[in-house]
């Protein structure tokens, strides 16, 4: 691992990857573009903030490209990772997500990203990571079958292993332990991959990251012109809190981000636009807004058990 690798390899395939997703979202929602924002944070980094807004299908997208370096780690990074103490770093990403505003079209999050620390008298530390997940607000079988088996296929050239475990983190990641209650139906979530070598890991990194239109988009197509009205938007906009709490909370890229000197309208453009709170909201019994919390916010075997 050396810096041509990522002057090469790592960063022209994130830059790659930033173009086809937005490519493909504007193609989607048929209405708006992205506008992009090319910002440069002094001597610690740089990068591509793209947002759609108000376009047909999507309330708002954001689609971030980043490369942000610094002689010292922050506290988020180093207390799970102490080896790391001393040592410079480079990150560098694509990470997005995407509010749609019909309700019954779910919010999408994904990301790809490389790091490595180094220090003048060891060897480097490097590793991938990244995957995908989704938050419907009304839940469809088929929707979520679909997603989880375009996650598996995705992981199986790489093992049979290798979906069940990081179907596992996911579930275990994108949880709110404060209100005991999953963000959505998961995903994949992986981090620290760095075996069996660079090549294989990277390959990896690409596929997930190429391979999230395909889970995505269908379920964008199916859901497009179903009808909704103030209910379902209300229901949205509440649902839409959990996704605030959970990244101001919990979500330690949020925390790296902005301990790390980043951008923070860009790591923030991960917030949907509209969002409500409400005291104790509670479903009505029997109703697709109590269903979501019974069927799809608890950890499934999707692939496995009878659907």
């Amino acid at each position: 691992m050396n810096q041509l690798a990522i002057t090469k390899q790592i960063i022209p395939f994130f830059l790659t990857l930033q173009n086809r997703i937005c490519d493909a979202l504007e193609s989607a929602d048929g209405g708006k573009t992205f506008q992009e924002d090319i910002w440069q944070r002094g001597d610690s980094g740089r990068g591509s903030t793209r947002v759609l807004r108000n376009g047909r299908i999507f309330e708002q997208a954001g689609v971030n490209f980043s490369y942000i370096h610094g002689d010292t780690l922050n506290a988020s990074a180093t207390a799970h990772r102490p080896e790391l103490t001393g040592r410079s770093f480079k990150a560098i990403g694509v990470s997005l997500v995407v509010h749609p505003k019909n309700p019954y079209i779910p919010t999408s999050h994904a990301n790809v990203r490389f790091f490595i620390a180094e220090k003048a008298d060891s060897a480097p530390i490097w590793w991938f990571g990244g995957g995908f997940d989704l938050t419907p607000y009304y839940g469809f079988t088929e929707d979520a079958l679909h997603w989880h088996r375009t996650a598996e296929a995705l992981c199986r050239p790489f093992g049979h292993d290798v979906y069940p475990r990081y179907k596992r983190w996911c579930d275990d990641y994108f949880f709110l332990k404060h209100r005991n209650e999953a963000r959505g139906i998961g995903g994949i979530f992986f981090d620290d991959l760095n075996t069996p070598d660079f090549m294989q890991a990277f390959a990896f990194t690409r596929a997930i990251g190429q391979g999230y239109l395909d889970a995505y988009l269908p379920i964008v197509e199916r859901r497009r012109a179903l009808h909704w009205g103030e209910r379902e938007r209300q229901f949205q906009l509440y649902r839409r809190g959990r996704y605030v709490e959970f990244n101001l909370i919990w979500d330690r890229g949020t925390l790296f981000g902005l301990q790390s000197d980043g951008r923070t309208e860009s790591i923030l453009i991960s917030m949907p636009p509209l969002v409500r709170w409400e005291y104790n909201a509670k479903p009505a019994p029997n109703s697709p807004e109590e269903a979501l919390y019974h069927n799809f916010l608890t950890a499934r075997d999707w692939l496995n058990e009878n659907c």
